[in-house]
């Protein structure tokens, strides 16, 4: 160490770097590229009318066969449309099996490429003109129209009632299917493949059941108002609302029959609708069964109850009735309807007279339907409930 380094002041023996540093000026000029770009895109966003905001478009000139036909064939002269008259256009041959009024849509499959052929329109060709209500035999109420008996005596279970001629003889088989107007589809399928001997019976719940039941009666059908009834399993097993109940008084369940009767007019008679308990419960059945009556109806027992007292009480109100037999698809299979079918010919040959019963469900309507078609050849004569209801006697 030498004399100078001693006296030197410590820092100032060797030479300092210098440290690099940014210009002031270089932020400067990026924040002031940032605000220009940013005032440049709000101008733009201002100014320039661009509704599709950048999203890629795609122009295709579209040109329609007319036009395209129009330039490419030149009009003929009028001496050469003389010699040689244009074609006429071919009439495209209606396509198998769709309808007359309706139209055929092919539906594709988008993953199985399967292609499906669908009619849609009114596939049972020009719809039936709807039948209108006898106005004489209608009153009006707090519920609205209910049936009565005409002026003339008419009765609605005479004026409704499908036609049945006279000449006709071998054994008669009356059915109902239950349990319509609650499902369009159900109700769409019978109108479409039930003949029109066949009795519908309609429940009142449903929409437009007004038009439904004007609809069936124009292609010639005879309807039945199905009446809510308490089930012994009430309210587990709950017929609806304005069921019909034993623990009611008289003037309450008449006022739920005829909000019943109210929700529409054309029908011959009432039936049960469930209601194995108040089938059974005279003092409760008895009321009702006796205004039905009074009012120009049948009454048809759907022969579910061994209890029911119906019967009886139509016996002695000299009401027209009738009692299902056989309840048609009590096991609602194939086989087991079929043999129902089977046993209820069987005992119209046996007794002149034998009534069924059914739901509304695909089967059952499809098996009937199949039934029906051939049972003319084995010499059963099909009719309306109307047909066989009779007036029993009193006991």
């Amino acid at each position: 160490m030498t004399a100078d380094d001693l006296n030197t002041p410590l820092g100032t023996g060797k030479p300092r770097r210098r440290r690099f540093t940014i210009p002031a000026l270089v932020p400067r000029a990026i924040a002031g590229a940032l605000a220009a770009c940013l005032l440049i895109f709000a101008l733009w966003a201002v100014l320039v009318d661009d509704p599709f905001g950048g999203e890629p478009v795609a122009v295709a000139p579209v040109q329609s066969r007319t036009a395209t036909a129009s330039k490419a064939e030149p009009t003929p002269s009028a001496t050469e449309a003389k010699a040689n008259p244009p074609a006429q256009p071919a009439t495209a041959a209606p396509e198998k099996g769709a309808p007359p009024n309706g139209k055929t849509v092919t539906i594709i499959d988008g993953l199985s490429g399967k292609r499906e052929d669908v009619v849609v329109g009114d596939a049972a060709g020009p719809a039936a003109a709807p039948a209108k209500v006898d106005e004489h035999l209608i009153e009006a109420s707090p519920q609205g129209s209910l049936p009565i008996v005409g002026p003339d005596g008419a009765r609605a279970a005479d004026v409704y009632a499908r036609p049945v001629k006279s000449a006709t003889n071998g054994p008669r088989i009356a059915i109902m299917i239950g349990g319509l107007g609650i499902s369009a589809n159900a109700t769409s399928e019978a109108l479409a493949k039930l003949p029109a001997a066949v009795t519908l019976g309609f429940t009142p719940y449903g929409q437009d059941l007004g038009r439904l039941v004007a609809r069936a009666r124009g292609e010639g059908r005879e309807i039945v108002l199905q009446v809510p009834m308490e089930p012994f399993d009430y309210p587990d097993n709950d017929a609806g609302p304005q069921t019909l109940l034993t623990s009611l008084s008289p003037e309450q369940n008449l006022d739920r029959l005829h909000w019943a009767m109210s929700r529409f007019q054309g029908y011959v008679g009432i039936a049960n609708y469930m209601g194995a308990r108040f089938t059974a419960a005279e003092q409760a059945l008895g009321p009702v069964m006796r205004d039905a009556g009074k009012r120009g109806l049948i009454y048809l027992d759907d022969g579910t109850s061994a209890r029911s007292v119906t019967s009886q009480i139509a016996g002695a109100a000299n009401m027209p009735f009738a009692k299902a037999n056989i309840v048609l698809d009590a096991v609602p299979t194939p086989a087991e309807i079929d043999n129902a079918l089977a046993r209820l010919e069987a005992l119209a040959r046996e007794r002149g007279v034998a009534v069924g019963v059914a739901n509304a469900l695909p089967v059952s309507i499809d098996r009937i339907a199949h039934w029906a078609k051939a049972v003319g050849g084995r010499g059963i004569v099909l009719v309306p409930v109307s047909a066989v209801a009779g007036k029993p006697k009193s006991t």
